[in-house]
């Protein structure tokens, strides 16, 4: 029997000090010539890409944007945080040992590895892309035109079960306190991960197992096979 693990990307795999929220931002007032309202994502309806940007996009214009222009918009998304990561690449750097963690995950026979994401596919893409953190053979779950992280998530858990049948149990990982709410509600374990001493932010919400780097490979698993939902 297997065990599916999925992977958030800020803050878990990855960390950007913000500067791709920033970005995110900058880029719809260089597109559409409007102020971003705020960077605070705890100040919209869902955490993904795509409920954040239909809901700044109506409230500025009314209606739904087309598809041209949100694919232009991504691209300026894109080309920002590129900018960016060429004027200080460390601001775009891997939590400690994330890379080789998912790399072993992947070559071992007990796990099926996933990633469920609240941005969209191809800004999420590139910024793994960049800490060449392997994304053949995942099973992903993207924003894309997914309201909630609840539907992202169960996106990818159904594409690893598709693949495979032997599946038992399905652990995320994840740094932020919408992760622990939306595995609560689906009843999933949780491995939190926080990198600033700040591991109470999910402690108190009854998160078990924060983590601040990957560590030993052989420890986290054993952490995969402790969690339970919380």
């Amino acid at each position: 029997m297997k065990t599916l693990v999925i992977f958030d990307i800020d803050g878990t795999l990855l960390y950007s000090n913000k500067v791709d929220s920033q970005c995110f931002a900058d880029a719809y007032e260089r597109y559409f010539g409007r102020a971003f309202p705020s960077i605070d994502w705890r100040d919209y309806p869902h955490v993904t890409d795509h409920t954040i940007f239909s809901h700044v996009y109506s409230d500025h214009f009314g209606g739904v944007c087309t598809a041209e222009d949100r694919l232009t918009f991504e691209e300026v998304y894109i080309g920002l945080m590129q900018e960016r990561r060429e004027e200080d690449a460390s601001r775009f750097r891997e939590v400690p040992r994330a890379r080789s963690t998912v790399e072993q995950l992947l070559a071992h026979d007990d796990y099926v590895v996933g990633i469920a994401t609240g941005g969209w596919r191809r800004p999420a893409l590139f910024k793994l892309d960049h800490l060449n953190i392997p994304t053949d053979g995942i099973h992903a779950g993207y924003a894309d035109d997914m309201e909630t992280r609840e539907d992202i998530l169960q996106t990818s858990i159904d594409s690893a079960q598709a693949a495979h049948d032997d599946i038992e149990k399905t652990v995320y990982v994840g740094d932020a306190i919408w992760d622990v709410k939306t595995t609560r509600r689906m009843g999933l374990p949780l491995i939190g991960v926080r990198h600033a001493g700040d591991e109470h932010v999910l402690r108190t919400h009854g998160v078990q197992h924060v983590i601040s780097d990957y560590g030993d490979f052989s420890d986290f698993c054993e952490l995969i096979a402790q969690a339970s939902p919380c």
